[in-house]
């Protein structure tokens, strides 16, 4: 028999097992005769609603009865060297996860990703972060494992589907992340740890069959047309020389690769405009954050980073926090020289002592009509409108410095008077920051909106909004302005026959997590339809 128990324990009381085990038999009250045999945690969460945080714990109680662990996922693969072929463009959570369940469906996955592994994409992060060089095809949005690698790690998802959530992070287990993201409410890997475990997912996808190219960037398509004017997808051509053919073709490029974009439009083949956000990160002392959070001068020594969540609604569009990163670093995300990006990024011991987040806008399509006559790479359509909106915001940022990666920033409270900050506080930021006037650089009516937010968050956090917190600028890769169209019912593109939109680049994801399950949605779909 097994039973599920909610316990509460001290942060440290919840570092033992045996503790947490006493507590279950005291909840259980067990008759005689009985015996509690296994006490395994399904859910772990910090509850600092209260003065003094405690740690709530879901544990199944195995009465009479021995915990049996799930088998290996991975030990079920069988060998798809000979199989059908499946093209997937990028490398990324969704392209690497549609690979696995694909092998596990019995097809082949070819993998085409225009940047590096993650070995080598060090270097080109290295060149970023010290000389300001940004190489296009690798850096922190492009290579091996995606934007996720190398600027975060975090396993958050809105996702209520248990089921395919637990599927994604067992293997990702088996790839070698701790097991407690199992049981973690926010699980992280975090940018340290997680390199590995994707080179452990690339190891395991060729070992059964598949095959993986890095340094190939997908710059057409090959399309047929049938008499009846249906179009289809053959394949794919590589670093414009080599062509490519399989049965299906997944697209799961991520929400950076505008060429993409381009080259679907050049292709005739359907794109959507889709809302999205933009703004700032925001980067706070940990120690105040931690404060604010856990109602203690010093964090307990036994509880983790505290994080935060804030939004509001000013002037009918949300202001909202946006991928926060506990302990963590900012970092410097542009996919193309002559711009300035920011992102942020944990490492698995989120012990820096910065806390930043993404603070950012709601964007609505709108919001846009202004661009409806400017180009983006030489295409005048409202479509590109968000995109060209982003790439402006970005070269406008990158123009106000001196040609680096060094970023503008501004103390939050002269921000909000349209006051230039005399100087800046320490920062994570390795390229450094340089005080800017932020609420010019930004497009006044989403500087106007973020001015307006962060004084109204500091109502129920007290003590957030401060000169010790600054902005620095900009972040604006929180998800893609356009969307491919999709099929519901049998998620290929509804004009072309055998491609298959997947992922952040196609506006089906937010995370890796979700793209991960995306992917793997995507290669069940195909394996119904072509095996």
């Amino acid at each position: 028999m097994i039973k599920r128990i909610e316990i509460a324990l001290s942060p440290k009381d919840a570092q033992s097992n045996s503790l947490i085990k006493q507590q279950v038999l005291k909840k259980l009250k067990l008759p005689k005769g009985q015996e509690l045999v296994d006490a395994i945690t399904a859910r772990r969460s910090i509850d600092a609603r209260s003065r003094i945080p405690v740690v709530r714990i879901l544990v199944d109680a195995y009465i009479d009865e021995k915990y049996v662990a799930p088998a290996s996922i991975i030990k079920q693969y069988g060998i798809v060297k000979e199989a059908k072929r499946v093209i997937i463009v990028g490398a990324g959570p969704a392209g690497y996860f549609a690979a696995l369940q694909l092998i596990e469906l019995g097809l082949k996955p070819i993998i085409f990703d225009r940047g590096k592994d993650v070995q080598d994409r060090r270097r080109d992060l290295k060149a970023i972060q010290q000389d300001g060089i940004v190489n296009p095809h690798s850096n922190y949005c492009f290579g091996e494992g995606g934007a996720g690698t190398y600027s975060d790690g975090k396993l958050y998802t809105r996702s209520k589907k248990r089921g395919k959530i637990e599927n994604v992070l067992r293997l990702l287990v088996e790839h070698g992340a701790t097991s407690d993201i199992l049981v973690d409410a926010h699980p992280h890997i975090g940018s340290n740890k997680l390199p590995k475990v994707v080179a452990n997912i690339r190891e395991t996808i060729l070992a059964h069959g598949g095959e993986i190219h890095f340094d190939s960037l997908v710059t057409d398509f090959i399309l047929e047309q049938s008499n009846s004017g249906q179009r289809s997808i053959k394949g794919v051509v590589v670093n414009q020389k080599t062509e490519h053919f399989a049965t299906a073709t997944i697209l799961a490029t991520g929400h950076s690769a505008r060429d993409i974009y381009t080259l679907l439009y050049k292709k005739q083949i359907r794109l959507e405009a889709k809302p999205f956000a933009l703004g700032v990160r925001i980067e706070h002392p940990q120690s105040l954050i931690d404060e604010i959070q856990y109602r203690q001068p010093v964090r307990d020594e036994f509880l983790p980073a505290a994080s935060y969540s804030v939004v509001c609604q000013v002037e009918k569009r949300g202001v909202f926090s946006f991928c926060m990163c506990p302990g963590g670093l900012i970092v410097p995300a542009a996919t193309a020289p002559n711009e300035l990006v920011v992102n942020g990024m944990s490492l698995s011991r989120r012990d820096s002592p910065y806390s930043n987040s993404g603070m950012v806008v709601a964007i609505e399509l709108e919001d846009l009509a202004t661009y409806n006559n400017k180009e983006f790479e030489g295409l005048k359509d409202p479509i590109f409108n968000g995109l060209k909106f982003q790439q402006e915001v970005e070269q406008t940022m990158f123009q106000a410095g001196d040609g680096s990666q060094k970023a503008p920033a501004q103390r939050i409270v002269d921000f909000t008077k349209s006051k230039l900050s005399k100087d800046l506080p320490s920062t994570s930021y390795i390229p450094g920051v340089y005080s800017a006037p932020m609420h010019e650089l930004l497009p006044k009516w989403v500087g106007s909106r973020i001015q307006t937010a962060l004084p109204e968050f500091n109502k129920k956090k007290k003590g957030y909004f401060t000169n010790d917190a600054q902005i620095v600028g900009t972040e604006s890769r929180t998800s893609s302005p356009l969307r491919i169209p999709r099929n519901s019912a049998t998620l290929m593109h509804p004009d072309i026959l055998g491609l298959y939109p997947c992922g952040e680049g196609a506006g089906y994801a937010g995370g890796i997590v979700s793209a991960a399950m995306d992917g793997e949605n995507v290669a069940k779909m195909i394996a119904t339809l072509v095996k």
